[in-house]
């Protein structure tokens, strides 16, 4: 770390997907000096040659500022390290990185979902391979391109240490990039978790035309379940209402832009999630997070029927109007229940 204003002058992306690329082009855009690393050369080649991701951000102009590698080794002087690599990916990743940074480095998670073979948190994971490493979060209501593009978006950023938190927001802060400071680091990742496996739900009801109605039953309905689910963690419920929570549920429920919504449209559609992945280059986390969090719902006998609905399309291969049918004809219940 450097001085007192510029403690996170230099900021390491880890990751080179759409998501990636885009805090990276936020953090230049913010006058950080930054460094994306992509596990594809040629991403890192596309970044440098061309200023642009041409594999997973085609046509969004990255600045020239902007670096990028495929060496893990060319993140060792960075003040602070955003993990942007798939979910189920951080442990790997996580534990690689820690080899060649000093040990009090904070580590920023910003993806989303849960790891399937130990049901924790990435915060949970990272305690495990990276013990000394201060822990934040960020996450909110964002569309990879219109960040990249410079397009407002706001975010929570959790912390629970504030001279970390407050540095990382003056950090990476632009009028268009709006960070929001929280303690919350639990909430903050639950939210982003469960949405994506609620948007598959949102994409399936699109997919049978089901109507603008039913999307909204969903979206409301899944609420319940996020705040159901992040009591289980010690979530704050005030978490689950802010950007982290309700904000990214509304904005990934309501865009084929997002690649859970536009599977579940694709299943709704008919198509099978088999060829729907094998036509991807991008991970549609909630087709993995349901599993866990199905898991732990029966576990804890949560009452998560959205979720529920969309395990038993996604890993049972249940006919996708049959479940959504018997959805529609649960028993009556109390709202607040």
């Amino acid at each position: 770390m450097n001085g007192e204003t510029d403690i996170f002058d230099k900021i390491g992306i880890l990751g080179g997907g759409a998501w990636g690329t885009a805090l990276a082009a936020a953090a230049t855009q913010a006058g950080r000096d930054t460094m994306l690393w992509a596990r594809e050369p040629e991403v890192a080649k596309s970044i440098n040659d061309w200023q642009e991701n041409t594999m997973f951000l085609p046509g969004v102009k990255l600045d020239p500022k902007l670096k990028a590698t495929s060496m893990l080794s060319e993140l060792a002087d960075r003040d602070a390290i955003l993990l942007v690599t798939p979910a189920q990916h951080t442990r790997q990743m996580a534990s690689e990185l820690v080899k060649h940074l000093g040990p009090d480095v904070p580590l920023v998670i910003c993806s989303k979902g849960i790891e399937v073979s130990t049901g924790k948190l990435l915060s949970g994971v990272l305690e495990e391979v990276a013990p000394t490493h201060p822990i934040c979060v960020l996450s909110g209501p964002t569309f990879a391109a219109e960040v990249a593009q410079g397009l407002p978006c706001a975010v929570t950023l959790a912390a629970t240490d504030s001279v970390i938190g407050n540095g990382l927001v003056d950090a990476l802060g632009l009028p268009t990039f709006r960070p929001y400071l929280s303690e919350d680091i639990v909430g903050a990742q639950i939210g982003g978790a469960i949405k994506n496996v609620l948007a598959i739900a949102t994409g399936v009801a699109a997919g049978l035309g089901t109507g603008e109605n039913a999307r909204a039953a969903v979206i409301t309905r899944g609420l319940a379940e996020v705040v159901r689910f992040g009591a289980v963690y010690g979530a704050r419920r005030e978490t689950m209402m802010g950007l982290s929570g309700l904000g990214d549920l509304i904005l990934t429920c309501s865009s084929t832009q997002s690649r859970n919504m536009s599977l579940g449209k694709a299943i709704g559609e008919g198509k099978s999630l088999a060829d729907i992945m094998a036509e991807r280059n991008s991970v549609a986390e909630g087709a993995h997070t349901v599993d866990i969090v199905y898991k732990i719902a029966e576990d804890k006998n949560l009452d998560m029927p959205i979720t529920k609905a969309v395990y038993r399309i996604l890993k049972e291969g249940k006919n996708a109007r049959d479940v959504m049918e018997t959805l529609l004809a649960r028993p009556f219940v109390g709202e607040i229940q």
